[in-house]
Parts: structure tokens; sequence; C-alpha cells
């Protein structure tokens, strides 16, 4: 593995754990060179599932793609970066276990954001709104509505 910071490639693995419920190995490494820490991962290689874009192109399945996503939608939000992490993983895992061959991205994205409703309001509206492509303020009030009316305490109406 090559160093983030000088590219050599001589490092030492300080620690080894499970991670992203069992379906993830995180090592903890030194470069022996200029002698800085960081931190891979390690996944296992799946077979490969074409994601079917809205213009109809197909193209490979990519964990990052989801993890770039999910971490614009949570910037300044307080998720740390194992529950981001774990959100993508686990839309991996559904993705894999309920598809074969292809999927559309609409299928991915409703993955996305029912786990991100579950776990911070505010990335989720932020993921719907580049998601869904709003056409207008109204077509935003009606994706949040029923997220608002289940947080209405009734002692305030």
């Amino acid at each position: 593995m090559r160093c983030p910071f000088c590219s050599i490639d001589n490092d030492r693995v300080i620690d080894s754990r499970a991670s992203q419920d069992g379906y993830a190995i995180r090592r903890r490494r030194e470069c022996l060179s200029c002698e800085r820490r960081y931190t891979t991962y390690e996944r296992l290689a799946q077979g490969a599932i074409k994601v079917v874009k809205r213009d109809g192109v197909r193209e490979p399945f990519s964990h990052d793609k989801i993890l770039q996503g999910l971490r614009k939608a949570c910037w300044k939000r307080p998720l740390s970066d194992d529950t981001i992490h774990g959100i993508a993983t686990a839309v991996e895992g559904e993705v894999y276990a309920a598809f074969e061959t292809e999927v559309d991205s609409a299928q991915i994205g409703k993955l996305v954001m029912e786990s991100l409703a579950q776990v911070d309001q505010v990335a989720y509206v932020r993921f719907a709104s580049v998601y869904r492509r709003f056409k207008n303020a109204q077509a935003f009030v009606d994706e949040i509505q029923p997220m608002l009316n289940e947080n209405i305490d009734p002692d305030d109406v």
C-alpha cells in the first residue's frame, strides 16, 4: 500500500479490526518512511452489478460514489465517519442482496434516503434535493411535509 503522504510503498499494519458490521476490515497503518499514520478499509470484492442511470447509461456499481454522495449530504452534520461508512456499506449490502446484474440508480437513491431519514433529517433533505431534482419550492415542501407532520407536537398546535 502506497503512503498517501509520501507515496512510498513501505508500511506496517499497526491495528486490524472488523468494521462496518463485519463487511470490512479497518487497518491502521504507519509509513516506515515518513512515519505518518493512515487508515485503509478492505472489503470483499463483489460481482459486477451495473447501475442503470436516468439517461439509460450503465456503469459499474461503486461503493465510493455512494460514500461521496453521503459525505456531501452530511457535510457539517454531527455524523461520524463510521456512521457514514456504515450507511454506505448497508446500502451496498442491500443492493447485492436484492439485485443480481442491474439496478436502477433510483433504487439506490431510495435506499440511501431511507437510511438518512433515520439518522439525520437535514442530511436527508440535502440528499433528496439533489436526488429528486426538485423543479420548484412546492415540490421541495411536498417532499419534507411527511417528516414535518411526524415532528409536530400536539401541545404546539
